[in-house]
C-alpha cells in the first residue's frame, strides 16, 4: 500500500505541475497579447520594410481660357512617433521644454481645441511611447506648411518624431461645372475626360522604401526614390468656363421652374465642331438638381427637330419643292390604323411645305415621307446614314451610345415605323447627333467632328495639339442647304418660335420639338413630354450651334419645346451674342482708345534702366542699391522707379511683369510655371504671399 501510495502522490504532483505550467504559459501569453500586444506588433511593424508604389500627381484638366477644371492637390496625415532617441534622451527635456508653445500653436491653427486639451494629448502619447500617434488627419498644404515651422517640428522629422503622410486628392474647383464631362477620377469610377484621357493624366508611378509602422500605415524611410514618379500630362479642353456657365444656369431655372426630370444644353462652334458647353442636369430624390448622367450623349427620341433630317432628305432627291402644297387636315391624319397628330393645334388645311414645317406639322412630314418613300423606304434610311444618324460622332468622350434606328425585315418595323420616324418618333438618337446635323448645315454642309481636348501639355509644353476634322464636306447640295437654312429660318420668324424671337437684336435659325415619350413599363399614360430647341445664331453669319432637350415631370401644364427648351436656347444666344458675337463685330469701329499717360510695369531694375535710357524716359528712381527688382509706375508726365522685393518661402506678386523675368523669377524659388498667352503678367493661379514648395506648378496668365 505504501508504494501504490507513493506512485499515487508522484502522479498527482506531476500533474499538478503540469497545470501550473501550462496556466502560467497561458497567462504569459494573454499578457503578451493583450499588455504588450501593440508594442510588440509595433516593433515588428517598424522593422519590416518593403518597396512600395508611389502615385504619380495626376495631370490637371484645363478649359480652353486656362481654368483649372480638375485638378490635384496634397493632403497630409500628422503622426508623431515618440520614440525617437531625441525625445526620449536626458529624461525628455526637449519634449518638455517644447510642448506648452508647441500646443499653443496647434490650438490657433486648428482651433479645435484648447492648448491644455493639446498639451494633456501630447503628453498621453510621449507616455505611451506611442510610435504612431495621430495629430491630425487631412490637412492642407498651407496648414502642412505652418505646421512644420511650430516649436518641435522644425527641427524635422528624426528629431521631432513628426510624421507626414501625403496623398493626393482630386479637385472640381467649379463643383457641378460640367461635372459629368469633367469626371472623376476614383479608381473603380472614373467617367468622362477623366477615363478617355486616363493613360495621359496618370503618369507613371515611382517607387520608394517604406516602413510600416503600428496600424499598418507605410511611411518612407527617406525622401529619396528608388524610381522617381512621373507627373501626369495636362489636357486643355474645348470647354469654355464662362460659356458653361451660362449654359447650366440657363438650363437650371428652368428645371427648377417645370420641375423637370433632367435635360442637358450643349454648344458647338460652328466652324471647328469645338464643345464650348456641355450641360447635364439631373433631378434627385430630395428635389434638387445635379450633374449625375451625360445625357447629351444618350439616345432618345427627338421629336420635331428632327424634321430637319427628313426635309433634308425630301428637297435633296427632289422629291418636293417648298412652294409646294401639302393638306395638314387641321393636324389630324389616319393612317394604317393609327392617328397622327400635331403638337400644336394650328387649324391650316392646304400649306405649302415651308409653312408645314414652320408650324411643326407631323401630319405634313409623315404624309410627305409616305408619299415619297413608302415603296422604297431604303432610299429614305440611306439619307439617314449619309447625314451620320445611325453613327456616333466621334466625340473623344468615353460613354457615347449607338442610335436607335429600325429597318425595314426587323421585328420592330411596322407599317407605321416610317412615317411615324418622319417627325422623330420610332427611333432614337443623341442630343448630340442632332445639334452636329444642324451644325453642318449651319456650316455650308460641312459636318464637323464634335471634339472636346484641344491639346495635350506637360508643364506648360505642348506635346500634342488636336485640330478641327471634318467627317464629311458636304452634307447636301448648296440648294438644298440654302432651302433648309430658309426654314429654319422661317421657324423663327413666322413659325412655332415666332413669340420666343421677337424683338431680338439678331436673327436666329432653329426647330421647336416636342415629343410624347414612354415612361418605361408605364407606357404613355403619364403624358411625360420631352421638349428641345435646336438651332444656330446669328443666322447670316453663324457662329455657335445650341442643343437644349427637357424632359419634363409627368403630366406637366407647360411642355411645348418654345416654352420649356427655347427660352433656355435664348437666354445662352442672348448672352453669347452681347459678349462675345456682338463685341466682335464692333471691335473694329468702336476701339478704345489707349492713355499713354498711365502706364505701370514690373521686372528687372537693370532692364527697367536700360530701356528707359533707350527711350530717353525720364524717372524718379526711388529704388534701393540693394534693390534687383523694380516696379514703374508712369501717371501725368511723372514716371516713378520703386524697388521691389521677395521673398523665396512665400508667392511673388508677378502682376505686370514680363514673361522673361516670371520664369527667371519663379525657377530660382523652385516653381514650375505653365504659360497661356502673350504680353505682360495679368494673373497667376498661386495668390501673391501664399506659401509655395519647390516643385510646385503656377499657371500665368498674359494679357
Amino acid at each position: 500500500m505504501d508504494v501504490k501510495r507513493d506512485i499515487l502522490w508522484r502522479v498527482y504532483l506531476s500533474y499538478i505541475l503540469v497545470v501550473i505550467v501550462c496556466v502560467a504559459i497561458f497567462g504569459k501569453a494573454i499578457y503578451i497579447q493583450q499588455v504588450q500586444g501593440p508594442h510588440w506588433r509595433s516593433m515588428s511593424d517598424s522593422l519590416h520594410q518593403k518597396l512600395a508604389e508611389i502615385d504619380a500627381e495626376r495631370g490637371t484638366i484645363y478649359s480652353e481660357d486656362g481654368q483649372m477644371l480638375s485638378t490635384s492637390i496634397p493632403q497630409f496625415d500628422i503622426y508623431i512617433d515618440f520614440r525617437v532617441a531625441s525625445l526620449r534622451e536626458k529624461n525628455g527635456i526637449l519634449f518638455r521644454s517644447n510642448i506648452d508653445s508647441l500646443s499653443e500653436c496647434l490650438s490657433n491653427l486648428f482651433k479645435d481645441q484648447s492648448a491644455d486639451e493639446y498639451k494633456m494629448l501630447l503628453q498621453q502619447g510621449y507616455k505611451d511611447e506611442d510610435g504612431y500617434f495621430l495629430l491630425r488627419k487631412k490637412i492642407s498644404f498651407r496648414e502642412y506648411d505652418q505646421l512644420r515651422k511650430f516649436p518641435l517640428f522644425k527641427l524635422g522629422r528624426y528629431k521631432s518624431g513628426m510624421i507626414a503622410n501625403e496623398k493626393t486628392i482630386r479637385l472640381n474647383p467649379y463643383q457641378m461645372l460640367a461635372f459629368r464631362t469633367i469626371g472623376l477620377a476614383r479608381d473603380s469610377n472614373k467617367v468622362g475626360l477623366e477615363m478617355t484621357y486616363d493613360s495621359l493624366l496618370k503618369g507613371r508611378n515611382g517607387k520608394q522604401t517604406v516602413r510600416t509602422i503600428a496600424g499598418g500605415v507605410s511611411v518612407p524611410v527617406d525622401d529619396t526614390y528608388e524610381i522617381e514618379p512621373e507627373t501626369g500630362k495636362d489636357i486643355v479642353s474645348t470647354i469654355d468656363v464662362f460659356i458653361q456657365d451660362v449654359a447650366e444656369n440657363a438650363l437650371m431655372k428652368m428645371m427648377l421652374k417645370n420641375e423637370a426630370e433632367h435635360g442637358c444644353a450643349i454648344v458647338m462652334e460652328v466652324k471647328t465642331g469645338k464643345i464650348k458647353a456641355i450641360a447635364n442636369l439631373g433631378k434627385r430624390k430630395d428635389g434638387s438638381y445635379w450633374e449625375d448622367f451625360n445625357y447629351a450623349i444618350n439616345p432618345s427620341e427627338p421629336g420635331s427637330t428632327f424634321k430637319l433630317a427628313t426635309l433634308m432628305a425630301l428637297l435633296e432627291d427632289k422629291k418636293v419643292k417648298l412652294t409646294d402644297v401639302v393638306n395638314l387636315e387641321g393636324g389630324t391624319w389616319h393612317i394604317n390604323g393609327q392617328t397622327v397628330y400635331d403638337a400644336e393645334q394650328h387649324g391650316l388645311y392646304n400649306a405649302t411645305i415651308k409653312q408645314a414645317f414652320e408650324h411643326s406639322s407631323n401630319v405634313g412630314m409623315a404624309k410627305l415621307v409616305w408619299n415619297n418613300y413608302g415603296n422604297n423606304p431604303n432610299q429614305f434610311l440611306r439619307h439617314l446614314k449619309k447625314m451620320r444618324m445611325d453613327t456616333l460622332t466621334g466625340i473623344d468622350l468615353t460613354g457615347e451610345r449607338n442610335a436607335i434606328i429600325f429597318r425595314p425585315g426587323s421585328k420592330l418595323w411596322g407599317p407605321t415605323t416610317l412615317p411615324w420616324m418622319a417627325f422623330g418618333y420610332n427611333l432614337a438618337v443623341t442630343p448630340l447627333q442632332t445639334i452636329t446635323l444642324y451644325n453642318a448645315v449651319a456650316n455650308n454642309g460641312r459636318m464637323m467632328r464634335p471634339y472636346l481636348v484641344s491639346s495635350v501639355k506637360e508643364e506648360g509644353v505642348l506635346l500634342r495639339d488636336f485640330q478641327p476634322k471634318a467627317v464629311d464636306e458636304k452634307i447636301c447640295s448648296d440648294q438644298t442647304l440654302q432651302q433648309l437654312r430658309e426654314c429654319l429660318e422661317g421657324v423663327c420668324i413666322e413659325g412655332t418660335a415666332v413669340k420666343l424671337f421677337k424683338n431680338t437684336p439678331y436673327h436666329v435659325a432653329g426647330k421647336t420639338g416636342t415629343a410624347l415619350v414612354a415612361n418605361g413599363r408605364l407606357g404613355y399614360a403619364d403624358k411625360i413630354y420631352q421638349s428641345s430647341f435646336a438651332g444656330y445664331f446669328p443666322a447670316e453669319n453663324p457662329q455657335y450651334t445650341c442643343i437644349v432637350v427637357i424632359k419634363n415631370k409627368p403630366h406637366a401644364l407647360i411642355h411645348f419645346g418654345a416654352d420649356v427648351a427655347g427660352p433656355v436656347f435664348k437666354e445662352i444666344s442672348d448672352r453669347l451674342y452681347s459678349t462675345y458675337i456682338r463685341q466682335t463685330n464692333t471691335a473694329g469701329a468702336q476701339r478704345k482708345k489707349t492713355d499713354s499717360s498711365l502706364f505701370s510695369y514690373a521686372g528687372s531694375k537693370e532692364d527697367m534702366a536700360y530701356i528707359s535710357a533707350k527711350l530717353k524716359l525720364k524717372y524718379a528712381d526711388s529704388t534701393a542699391r540693394v534693390d534687383n527688382w523694380s516696379n514703374m509706375n508712369g501717371k501725368d508726365a511723372s514716371v516713378v522707379l520703386s524697388g521691389k522685393s521677395f521673398d523665396a518661402s512665400t508667392m511673388p506678386q508677378l502682376k505686370g511683369m514680363g514673361l522673361k523675368d516670371v520664369v527667371y523669377l519663379c525657377e530660382n524659388i523652385g516653381l514650375k510655371v505653365n504659360i497661356k498667352g502673350k504680353g505682360k503678367v495679368a494673373a497667376q493661379s498661386i495668390t501673391a504671399g501664399q506659401a509655395v514648395a519647390r516643385g510646385q506648378l503656377v499657371s500665368i496668365e498674359l494679357n
